[in-house]
């Protein structure tokens, strides 16, 4: 299938808002999407592997980093565009896109914000064309939704820093060849840049997924690493640091999860209108139109929140707390709309000659990484009261 065909979910007309360049970048990726993602994605999910012949076209196409200046490889692109690049790959897959938000938001982001220009020079043209893949570790196994009680620490010792812990849940752990790991140096949390290769570093694959089934989890652990003392991100100042590289993560996830909707969406009108029981098509009933008015009505919602927020980023007026009305919302409505257009298909709704399963498979899993539903509730919740809930 290729864009021509698929025209994805416009109620509202946005391509007219939408700039000639905005909508050029979509339709490249979802023309990759439509002919490379789509056709080989239920294999590797059911085989629990990522597509890594992929990853290659994904850089040609700029999809790394594209956001920063061209003069570290990427290709100076606004966030919308950015955002719809998000939505796209998150039509073919949850792990796609989480493998690209990675990239972009989590390795090469922190480097160009906390990083030396030394650094910057040496990764970011290698991150944007994948000579090189990215990590990033921040989540602990005791410590997910509360990450400023860390316990992996780091200790300045001659030539460098030697660090000891643990880091779990991490996207493309096992296949990447530099982690940005965040640990604490004298209580206060910093970024180190831990190199594939490094004395008692290790990063086991998680087993036995039932959710995000193709992309690469993995535990990082750090036995007595020694990290050269010109790893340390020198700009790395406590645990803002990596929060604000989770609020470029979590808007790359808002636009994202709106691509998995509309596949859902579209799947289940296609087949609605196909599907004839009782001598006529069950999208001529009652309930199945209730159904995608209701689906139609968030998707559109949705995307008004994305371009806002697009907006708000482009002239430098987003807060996280606007990232995280986006994220809560469009998660939650995805999950639902994927559970709808799940029951809408019936007992064709379980195989994988439809991809609507997988998603919902898959947003479960959105929905909970990034700060979970109930952390970005509390989140908005101080916003408008101004009394923290957290402690």
């Amino acid at each position: 299938m290729s864009s021509t065909e698929y025209k994805g979910v416009d109620y509202y007309l946005l391509d007219d808002i939408f700039t000639e360049e905005e909508k050029a970048i979509r339709d490249t990726v979802r023309d990759f999407v439509s002919n490379e993602v789509i056709p080989v994605i239920e294999k590797y999910n059911q085989d629990m592997k990522f597509p890594k012949e992929l990853i290659p076209k994904m850089a040609e196409l700029g999809i790394f980093g594209p956001t920063l200046p061209p003069e570290y490889g990427g290709m100076g692109i606004n966030n919308i565009a950015y955002g719809l690049i998000m939505q796209e790959l998150e039509r073919g897959d949850s792990g796609i896109r989480s493998f690209a938000s990675v990239q972009s938001g989590l390795v090469m982001y922190p480097v160009y914000t906390f990083g030396s220009e030394e650094q910057k020079k040496f990764w970011l043209p290698k991150l944007a064309s994948a000579e090189k893949i990215g990590c990033f570790g921040l989540t602990e196994p005791d410590f997910g939704s509360n990450p400023g009680g860390m316990i992996t620490k780091a200790e300045k010792t001659s030539g460098g820093y030697l660090l000891n812990g643990a880091k779990m849940w991490i996207t493309n752990g096992s296949i990447a060849d530099v982690a940005v790991v965040w640990a604490k140096l004298d209580g206060k949390v910093r970024g180190f840049l831990v190199e594939k290769g490094t004395k008692g570093f290790s990063a086991p694959e998680t087993k036995g997924k039932l959710s995000l089934r193709a992309s690469v989890t993995s535990e990082l652990v750090f036995e007595d690493c020694l990290i050269p003392e010109e790893n340390i991100l020198p700009k790395s100042e406590g645990l803002k640091s990596p929060l604000i590289c989770l609020t470029q993560a979590r808007y790359g996830i808002a636009w994202g999860v709106v691509g998995l909707a509309m596949e859902c969406y579209n799947t289940a009108l296609e087949y609605s209108k196909s599907r004839i029981q009782f001598g006529k098509p069950i999208a001529a009933f009652q309930i199945t139109q209730e159904k995608l008015a209701y689906m139609l009505t968030e998707i559109t919602k949705a995307q008004l929140l994305c371009l806002r927020l697009g907006q708000l980023k482009d002239n430098g007026k987003m807060r996280p707390q606007h990232v995280s009305m986006a994220k809560r919302n469009n998660c939650e409505i995805a999950k639902n709309i994927a559970s709808m257009a799940r029951e809408m298909l019936g007992a064709n709704g379980i195989l994988d000659e439809y991809p609507v399963m997988r998603h919902l498979n898959n947003i479960e899993s959105v929905k909970t990484y990034e700060g979970t539903h109930e952390m970005h509730t509390l989140i908005l919740g101080e916003d408008v009261t101004g009394i923290s809930a957290f402690e």
